[in-house]
């Protein structure tokens, strides 16, 4: 980072973002892709460019674009977003299908479908090729574009031994942050085609992401593409392992078999209610993402020695 050739990426002249981002584009089969500080604002930009005003996007009932962005697709685009059940993590066809016909009856007319891979509040669930192809297969039908909020593509690709590019085959325009499992600091990348990034790229101006020498965090992205990747595998192995102490410990608690990638979403009342609290003061932080959901969260800086001292926490705790 210290050392990166930078210059002005308002004006598309930063060496380093620019490789970053035909990096990005070239591991996920795409034409283009753009550098954002945040996974919630390359959400946003693909909401504003890929859906029309007045009309719905329809998304997973728990959804990031639902549930964590603050309203921010009504308020940015005008759009309404229309949740749809995802109890297994993923989205029903014919659920889709049927939300698109309700058009017909003086609903809003559908103009995108967001899927979210893996699917965090499922235990960071991968949705498989053929999942994605058959919701990707009813948006054909109805000329409706699929967009994939990808925060965590690379876990999917890793837990399913499958190329990113396979997985975002069948979507119009993807984005992953490189702040999570990949280990930079800072930022997302919204990839797509050539003229959706161009436009994509005016509105991010307009809602104030454009950043001048980036190319000093986008070097920690490249880093983090070129040798960040394969080593995710490590951080599935350890959230299973807790996965499975947390079912041994508290039955109920969650189902070791669905943990597939870093996450860990345990229900919090098969738990101790001051769960969090003791193994706060063991030095392990946990987090809620709903009143009745605690996770648990591996990454590059959990080693097998943290994992250690997780496991005997809980073992000890009453």
């Amino acid at each position: 980072m210290a050392e990166a050739e930078v210059g002005d990426d308002v004006y598309g002249e930063d060496p380093t973002v620019n490789r970053f981002q035909e990096r990005a584009a070239e591991l996920l089969g795409t034409e283009a892709a753009l550098y954002v500080p945040t996974g919630t604002m390359a959400n946003q930009l693909a909401l504003r460019v890929l859906a029309r005003p007045g009309t719905e996007v329809l998304c997973a009932r728990r959804a990031h674009v639902f549930r964590y962005e603050a309203g921010a697709a009504a308020w940015n685009s005008g759009l309404q977003l229309h949740p749809l059940p995802d109890d297994d993590g993923l989205l029903d066809p014919e659920a889709v299908d049927a939300a698109i016909a309700q058009s017909a009856y003086h609903s809003p007319d559908v103009s995108l479908i967001a899927v979210e891979n893996t699917h965090m509040p499922s235990g960071g669930r991968p949705w498989r090729p053929a999942e994605l192809a058959a919701v990707a297969g009813v948006g054909r039908r109805h000329d409706i574009p699929l967009y994939c909020d990808g925060a965590r593509i690379w876990n999917a690709a890793v837990a399913l031994a499958v190329p990113a590019a396979e997985l975002v085959s069948g979507v119009r325009a993807v984005m992953f942050c490189v702040s999570k499992g990949l280990g930079a600091p800072v930022g997302s990348v919204l990839c797509g085609p050539a003229d959706m990034i161009a436009e994509a790229r005016l509105h991010r101006q307009r809602l104030g992401g454009a950043m001048r020498q980036a190319g000093v965090i986008a070097a920690a992205g490249l880093v983090a593409l070129d040798s960040m990747i394969e080593r995710l595998a490590d951080d599935h192995r350890r959230a299973r392992r807790i996965a499975e102490a947390l079912a041994e410990r508290w039955p109920g608690s969650v189902d070791p078999g669905s943990v597939e990638t870093n996450l860990v979403c345990a229900r919090a009342n098969q738990l101790p209610s001051d769960l969090s609290r003791r193994l706060e003061s063991d030095g392990i932080r946990t987090g809620t993402i709903d009143p009745g959901t605690v996770r648990f969260a591996t990454h590059k800086d959990v080693d097998d020695a943290d994992l250690e001292r997780v496991l005997k926490s809980l073992s000890t705790t009453a």
